[in-house]
């Protein structure tokens, strides 16, 4: 690489692969069907594959150290040494604490900033120990260089690597020195540091700190230090005055006003978003460029979180197809603006919601409670979140059978699910929901406005990935989506069954949805929508409705000031798709791996009637939540089987804070990840440990 910056790049590119390669040699490796060898194969493929398409497009700068076997959180924590001691004698240190191991809980797994990506939270304490392991830097800056191409490696910044522990930051600086130099001895010209932390509130002192003591290193590559997910303004004073050589910003979120600091240093304008499938508004873009006065083109941020490409979306509508841009298409949209430059112009306008919106109530709680007696329930009432194992044949009879054959199938499978439920004693059963490839793009088939793609997958974490529907137009409901399938599954059994939607906010979030409308506008519409299904489900007699809600936190603004609006409308809307049923309708939520903590309140203001959430990853920090709540008792995201004693061992700690007649027991997430024989085990040990915690608090 030429030792200047060179006028096109990207942040970051997909590397699941294009047809989800990786996720197939993961899952083969974690089931014993091929060894490491294949996997890091498989990995070197990609990344080669990545390089020369990247190369093809006529991108000037190249990344490196962007790929990762699960999540390049994980990977920094590995490259420093972070790894907590009851995982180094694992026989994969790596996946033990991605996924757990038999005798070890895995890491706590929670969100990126603001998307739907999931990482490894680092466990760092005052005694870790931080070491430089520059390895994997090291090697993929030579693996491209030995395919011709020179590359500049990217890490995690420091700050946002610790983010909560900022107190160990001077140690963990000493070991970034290290992978510095290590990376300029083979040859790096340029390193780029992402520091997402730029754009939240307060992080400005430890970024000054941070890259004044990185840029006095006598040896070092020279450092782009990458701001993204909003606008970085609060923060570029204090990185300033660190004599780094360069800064990218995201344009996406306007122009900051302190970038005049940087004048004479490379200025990155990421006017290209890394966050929707939208085609890029030259103009716009070029006078975005020519306001920051902008060196070079990139990426708003990392082209992870999009689809790698639109060759192949043959089932689109032409007119839709024609405003979409994945990520190889971003690609080419950076090459065509660094060509043609800045150009002064109006700066775009982005849409705004004027108005506050008034969330509608059902009744008292405790009246709630009252009419909702004859449902029968017993203290501690197990059940599940939703899901169940969705099995290769399942997929295959989604994918290749015709209607009256398909539903068939279906209703064996939920016959089958039924069956189980009542075999392993749980209280209140779901009918498993094999008809729906995933929770968000199911209702986008069946609601006009969205549409959905063939192949458009982006990974969520480690092997999971999500076809995020594309939300186009005006949100309608034109017929009933869940009623059907319910209320077969409740014929099948005497015990009650959840009714299963997925909540307004949930939809949008995951979802890639127009840039013409406000977000609060169009989640709104789509409560109209989730409203209708519950109304419909309610008078078929199902008397429990879970919305779920894992986004709520998703959502939230990086900036403090901006939060409360936010809150706001989200209640607002999940109760606008929820206040309509009555008060013998117990209405359950469900959020899972988003820190609800941070939006508790919130939570609590969705005046759900029972609230199951995430916690054998995080612990129990639910109080504040003032009606029935279900804590998490076992970690669906690892093939870790909990025991009888520690899931008695949660729920006793659960009821330190809990009353017994609000507390529920249940996993925390859906089962459809893991296999039967590890659902059956752990559901087993969940009902025995709830039957003999109950029996102690009648």
């Amino acid at each position: 690489m030429n030792e200047h910056f060179p006028i096109s790049t990207v942040l970051g590119y997909p590397r699941i692969g294009p047809n989800r390669e990786l996720k197939r040699a993961l899952e083969d490796y974690w089931a014993g069907r091929t060894d490491r060898a294949a996997l890091d194969e498989t990995g070197r493929r990609l990344r080669a594959e990545t390089w020369h398409r990247l190369h093809e497009l006529g991108l000037a700068g190249l990344p490196s150290n962007t790929f990762s076997l699960y999540d390049h959180v994980l990977d920094t924590a590995v490259a420093v040494d972070a790894i907590p001691d009851r995982y180094r004698d694992a026989p994969d240190p790596y996946f033990a604490m991605a996924r757990g191991t038999d005798d070890v809980p895995a890491l706590r797994m929670t969100k990126w900033f603001d998307t739907n990506y999931h990482y490894i939270v680092p466990e760092i304490g005052p005694k870790t120990r931080f070491r430089a392991v520059p390895d994997k830097a090291l090697a993929e800056l030579r693996e491209a260089r030995a395919l011709g191409y020179e590359t500049r490696p990217v890490l995690l910044g420091p700050v946002t690597f610790l983010q909560d522990r900022l107190d160990r930051l001077d140690d963990l600086l000493d070991v970034y020195g290290e992978l510095l130099r290590e990376l300029a001895d083979a040859g790096a010209q340029w390193v780029q540091l992402d520091e997402p932390a730029l754009v939240v509130d307060g992080g400005a002192p430890a970024i000054r700190h941070a890259y004044r003591r990185l840029a006095a290193l006598e040896r070092r590559p020279k450092l782009l230090v990458a701001s993204y997910f909003g606008n970085a303004d609060a923060a570029l004073p204090a990185l300033s005055v660190a004599p780094i050589e360069g800064v990218a910003v995201d344009l996406t979120h306007g122009v900051p006003t302190n970038l005049r600091l940087f004048e004479g240093r490379t200025v990155v304008g990421g006017v290209v978003s890394g966050r929707n499938v939208w085609r890029t508004d030259v103009d716009a873009a070029r006078a975005l460029l020519a306001a920051a006065g902008a060196t070079a083109v990139s990426t708003s941020c990392s082209l992870l979180h999009v689809p790698y490409t639109l060759r192949g979306e043959s089932g689109l509508p032409a007119e839709l197809t024609a405003r979409l841009a994945f990520a190889e298409e971003k690609v080419a949209e950076v090459v065509v603006l660094a060509e043609l430059g800045p150009k002064a112009g109006p700066l775009p306008v982005r849409p705004r919601a004027e108005g506050a919106v008034a969330p509608e109530s059902r009744g008292p709680y405790a009246a709630r409670v009252a009419a909702q007696a004859d449902l029968g329930l017993p203290p501690l009432p197990v059940t599940t979140i939703g899901s169940f194992p969705q099995t290769g044949e399942l997929r295959t009879a989604r994918a290749t059978l015709q209607s009256e054959e398909y539903d068939t199938r279906i209703a064996a499978e939920i016959d089958r699910v039924i069956a189980e439920q009542e075999t392993l004693g749980l209280d209140v059963l779901v009918h498993g929901e094999p008809e729906r490839n995933d929770m968000v793009q199911y209702f986008a088939e069946h609601l006009e406005g969205f549409a959905v793609t063939r192949n458009g997958w982006v990974q969520s974490y480690g092997s999971r990935c999500t076809r995020p529907p594309i939300l186009h137009g005006d949100v309608r409901r034109p017929a009933p989506i869940t009623v059907r399938w319910a209320t077969y599954a409740q014929s099948r059994t005497d015990r009650p069954v959840k009714g299963m939607l997925t909540g307004p906010v949930t939809i949008v979030a995951w979802s890639f949805v127009r840039a013409d409308r406000p977000l609060r506008d169009v989640t709104l519409q789509v409560a109209g929508a989730i409203r209708e299904e519950v109304r419909d489900l309610e008078a078929a007699g199902i008397r429990i409705i879970q919305v779920d809600e894992p986004a709520l936190r998703e959502l939230l603004p990086l900036r403090r000031e901006e939060q409360p609006a936010y809150l706001a409308w989200a209640v607002a809307a999940y109760r606008r798709a929820t206040a309509g049923a009555a008060d013998a309708t117990q209405i359950h939520t469900h959020l899972c791996y988003s820190d609800a903590p941070a939006v508790l309140a919130a939570i609590d203001a969705l005046d759900a009637d029972v609230t199951s959430i995430e916690a054998a990853r995080s612990g129990f920090a639910i109080e504040g939540l003032t009606r029935g709540v279900g804590p998490g008792v076992y970690d669906i995201h690892s093939p870790r089987i909990p025991g009888v004693d520690e899931v008695k061992s949660r729920l006793r700690a659960a009821l330190e804070v809990i009353p017994a007649g609000r507390l529920w027991v249940n996993p925390d997430c859906g089962l459809k990840t893991r296999t039967y024989d590890e659902v059956r085990a752990a559901l087993t040990n969940v009902v025995a440990a709830a039957h003999k915690i109950r029996e102690s608090v009648r």
